[in-house]
């Protein structure tokens, strides 16, 4: 009988996310340029070499392994709040190392799935994915393309920890061409700034569309109606932190009330730096679109870009 993962936000993670795989990564690009057949002989030697080695933790690592946590409150007899599956480019046979490190640190992951080289994107759907976190931008954008579920590209890890209250699952997420569709977004860049606000400020009442992550926002709202507490002692806290100001701040509360979504904490900045609020947030990761908000906010928590989809006009923009 198959298992059904309804109620389940289930999580597909890259190994290169998860786990910290760059010295292998870079032996393989470092010969590659060389002799591309070489390569993968001599990748396949160090993997197996050192297959017995565990990994050290990867950007997405305390992400996930919060996510996991929350499994603690599963009822007798129910599906799990939380699956995990672990995607990765490598071989079964180069992949005994990410399973032997997943064993190590007695990580709840039991599904998993190697390609040998091919996009683990085109398994998202088999395996019921709601968000796929990566390291592979080609993955993420074929992912958003396809609009299979949310995707992220995480990059470097923030250069220190934050000290995140045990027990909790802290997520922060930007508002326009993230949670919301782009449309608003479009506005302001079209036609500036005043315009924005006039036309955030007349469709106050008109909910939003969703944007790439509203499914996944929505899932975690169902997460949380599966806990055994009240929504404001929930261990997972969620915030939207947003360049947003007044008169453009009503739309994104009620359009999440619109939604059946609570939120814990909202940050209307009006340009202001998100990365310190991220900090006092001690997000276990932050979702951004753009660049100029992700070059601080990585600095300072785990944060993964949201990219555009390839026919959208804020893609066009950006190209040009």
């Amino acid at each position: 009988m198959a298992l059904n993962l309804e109620n389940t936000l289930v999580i597909g993670i890259s190994a290169t996310a998860l786990f910290n795989l760059s010295q292998a990564d870079k032996l393989f690009k470092k010969e590659y340029e060389k002799n591309p057949d070489k390569a993968i002989e001599i990748y396949r030697s160090y993997m197996l070499e050192n297959e017995n080695i565990a990994l050290s933790e990867g950007i997405g690592f305390d992400f996930i392994k919060a996510l996991l946590d929350l499994n603690r409150f599963q009822k007798e007899g129910e599906a799990p709040l939380v699956e995990v599956v672990v995607m990765s480019r490598n071989s079964p046979d180069t992949g005994v190392r990410v399973l032997n490190t997943i064993r190590e640190l007695s990580l709840e992951i039991t599904r998993s799935a190697f390609t040998a080289g091919e996009s683990s994107a085109d398994y998202l759907e088999a395996f019921d994915v709601d968000l796929f976190l990566t390291t592979n931008e080609e993955d993420a954008q074929k992912v958003i393309d396809n609009k299979v579920c949310a995707s992220a590209v995480l990059s470097t890890p923030p250069e220190y920890k934050c000290d995140i209250p045990q027990g909790q699952l802290r997520i922060a997420f930007d508002g326009d061409a993230v949670l919301f569709d782009e449309s608003s977004e479009l506005v302001y860049k079209e036609q500036g700034m005043k315009a924005f606000h006039e036309n955030e400020h007349k469709s106050q009442n008109i909910p939003m569309n969703e944007g790439p992550f509203a499914s996944f926002l929505k899932k975690l709202a169902k997460l949380q109606n599966r806990l055994p507490m009240k929504m404001e002692f929930s261990p997972i806290r969620i915030a939207i932190v947003t360049a947003r100001n007044s008169p453009s701040d009503l739309r994104v509360i009620k359009t999440l009330r619109y939604w059946g979504v609570y939120v814990d904490e909202a940050f209307f900045l009006g340009g202001i730096e998100k990365s310190k609020i991220l900090q006092s947030f001690k997000a276990h990761i932050f979702f951004d679109d753009q660049d100029v908000h992700l070059k601080t906010s990585s600095l300072v928590v785990p944060s993964g870009k949201v990219l555009y989809p390839s026919d959208s006009k804020l893609h066009q923009h950006l190209k040009k």
